[in-house]
This record gives structure tokens, sequence and C-alpha cells, in this order.
């Protein structure tokens, strides 16, 4: 494929991303995508994808630029598919449209497809560029990950302070970061599929779990509780707010007392395997790959947060750093025995740190979900 670049190129790609980044909680299940019909240095069309309007990023973008299309070049942000489902195959409409030029900032993470976008543009004539954008792919990394496992993308967040603690003692609840952070928190649910908890930090908290960063989504975000034993309260806020968007996952049976008990209230239970006495984190994540559930939020306390870790279901950590230290008798991250965890615990790759006023925020991943080189493991 060609690869000759044009001034305009890198300026347009990175509106496409900021167009892309607009389907947050819009294009669910599908990725998110933006496109630019442009000509040199003059914007024609652009779009970005919204699965309740069908149409495809690369679709919005030609319908603006009209007959001027021809000849011009379409910068998109995932390579244009080339198969019919709900619509039809872009590339046939980028071919049809007399597009001169395809600028695309990454190949489609689908193995089964891969590549096969390009090729038919270019046997239609049209000049192809391929990129490999990071801000492409780490906006795309859940459905990546879904897309070639079935599972979900496991982003385990917490707020800490610096000698690693995040509550001063079990059982109880402790304002650890500010304001700033906490709507940094509301901004990870906007883009989350489901947040998931134990029945530990529903029982201490009793939190919402919602999203409340005042963005639009096409769906609620779910909200998923670990509770083996049934344990959780009809009245709390998780129930008595339940509009059909609460899962409970257990090891009791769902038609038991409790469990229909739950049921009335709009919360869905579902049995599943026993391990060790506990829900199977294996299992859990199937049912939700299942239900195209394609990133999830792990907001829990140190006994969920360190089973996680220890059976591998962590894919990205979010640690919310305030400037504070709190002493002995905290409650650490993640509860695990550090002679069985630390000789083979994994280092992040791909670290960031981003200031939230007097707070920041540590993101890294323990897994590539491209497969490519920025991790050793790989999905």
């Amino acid at each position: 494929m060609p690869s000759r670049s044009q001034p305009a190129d890198a300026a347009f790609l990175q509106r496409a991303l900021e167009l892309a980044r607009r389907g947050r909680g819009l294009a669910h299940p599908n990725p998110h995508v933006g496109a630019i019909v442009a000509k040199g240095h003059q914007k024609l069309g652009e779009g970005f994808h919204q699965y309740d309007q069908r149409d495809h990023a690369e679709i919005v973008a030609l319908r603006q630029a009209g007959d001027k299309a021809r000849g011009a070049t379409l910068y998109v942000t995932l390579e244009p598919c080339c198969t019919a489902g709900r619509t039809g195959p872009c590339t046939k409409a980028l071919i049809d449209a007399g597009i001169a030029r395809v600028v695309a900032a990454m190949q489609d993470p689908n193995p089964a497809v891969a590549g096969r976008g390009f090729q038919e543009l270019e046997r239609g004539g049209i000049e192809v560029q391929v990129g490999n954008d990071e801000g492409a792919k780490q906006l795309n990394e859940a459905f990546a990950k879904w897309i070639r496992t079935g599972l979900p993308l496991v982003t385990l967040k917490t707020a800490l302070t610096l000698d690693g603690q995040i509550a001063m003692r079990p059982g109880h609840s402790t304002t650890i970061t500010g304001e700033a952070a906490r709507a940094a928190v509301q901004r990870l649910r906007h883009c989350a599929d489901a947040v998931l908890t134990g029945i530990g930090t529903l029982l201490a908290d009793d939190p919402l779990l919602t999203d409340r960063s005042g963005q639009p989504r096409r769906r609620s975000l779910l909200r998923v509780i670990l509770d083996s034993r049934l344990r959780v309260a009809l009245n709390s806020k998780v129930v008595k707010t339940a509009k059909q968007d609460v899962l409970v996952f257990t090891i009791e049976p769902s038609d038991s007392k409790k469990g229909r008990a739950l049921a009335n209230t709009g919360v869905e239970v579902v049995r599943t395997s026993n391990r060790h006495g506990h829900v199977c984190l294996d299992s859990v994540l199937a049912e939700l790959g299942k239900r195209e559930i394609l990133d999830v939020l792990l907001e829990a306390g140190a006994q969920l947060n360190g089973a996680a870790l220890q059976a591998d279901i962590v894919d990205k950590l979010a640690l919310f750093y305030a400037p504070k230290i709190m002493g002995t008798g905290g409650v650490p991250m993640a509860q695990i025995a550090a002679s069985k965890w630390f000789p083979k615990s994994p280092a992040l790759t791909n670290l960031s740190v981003t200031p939230c006023d007097t707070d920041f925020l540590l993101e890294g991943y323990f897994r590539d979900v491209y497969g490519d080189h920025r991790s050793g493991r790989k999905n």
C-alpha cells in the first residue's frame, strides 16, 4: 500500500479521532469511528458512528460531501468495512462515490476481516494509506479484545494513597481523592458498558454505581454485583434504583426466596460456577461477553481486586493517587499473598500519567489486546 503523505493528513486524522470519541456511549457494540472527506485543506464532510442512526461514519461524511466527494480523500480512524450487515459495505460506497484516496489510522482488529477492506478499495482504484495510530487503537481496545476473544476488556480502577491504601480499615468507606478525580471516574464509567463490584463494597459503601457524566448513552450502564451468598440488601441504593440494569452473579439458586425477591425489584439474578465457595470470575466474563459487554470497569475492594489479579482477568489498571500517606493499619489495594504474587507479578506497560488537580491518574496495561510488541502477555 502506498504511503505518500500529504500536508493535511495528520490534522485531518486527529480531527477524525475527535469525532470518533463523540461516539462513546453511542456506538456500542460497534467500534468508535470518525471520518472526514476533504480535498487539499478543504473539509467537505465529516461524521461519526452512532449505532441507533445506523450509518457508519464514512457514509455520514460522504452524504455531507455529496458530489464533491469525487476525487477527494477520505480520512477515517478504522479500516472501512467490506461486508454487509445492518448496512451495506462502506468500501462499495466509497468506490461508487469516486473517492480517490483513503487514509486510515489503523487496520480492523477483527482477524476475520482485517485487511480485506483495504484490498477492496485498491481493487476499486483507490489509493490506500494505513497507519498504526496509538490513539485510534486505544479508542477501540475494548472492541478489539471482545471481537478477538469474546470477552470484555477489564480495567481495574481504584483510588489510593501514595502508600497504596484504599481505606482506613476494612468494611468502611474512606474518601481519598478530590472532585477532579471523581469527575474523571465518571468519564471512565461513561466509556464502559458495565461497572463490576463485589458484595463487600456494596455493604460498606452502598454505592449507586451509575454513570453521572451527564453525557448521552444508548443503553444504561450495566451494574454487575458478585454476591456468592445473595447478601445484597433489598433496600440498597443499587436495588432500589434498578431498571433492568442490575445483574447479580451468585452461587445460590436464582429461584431461591431471596433470588425471587430481587427479581421482583427488576434485578436479574444469575447462578454461575462455584469456585472454592465464590463466584467463578471466568464464568462471569464469559456471560458478559455473550451479552455484548465489551468494556468492564472493576470498582471493588481489596478482596475482589486481589482475586481478579490472581485470576488474570485484568487487562488494564487505572489508579487515582492522592498525594497523601495513610500509614499502617489501612486496607491495601489488593488482598494477595506477596510470596505467591510478587515473584511472578507482571510489569505494567504503556504507562501514562494524567493530573487531576492535586491528584493524578496512573494508567497501564498488563496485556496488549492487539497482540503486538507493547506487552509480553497476549490474549
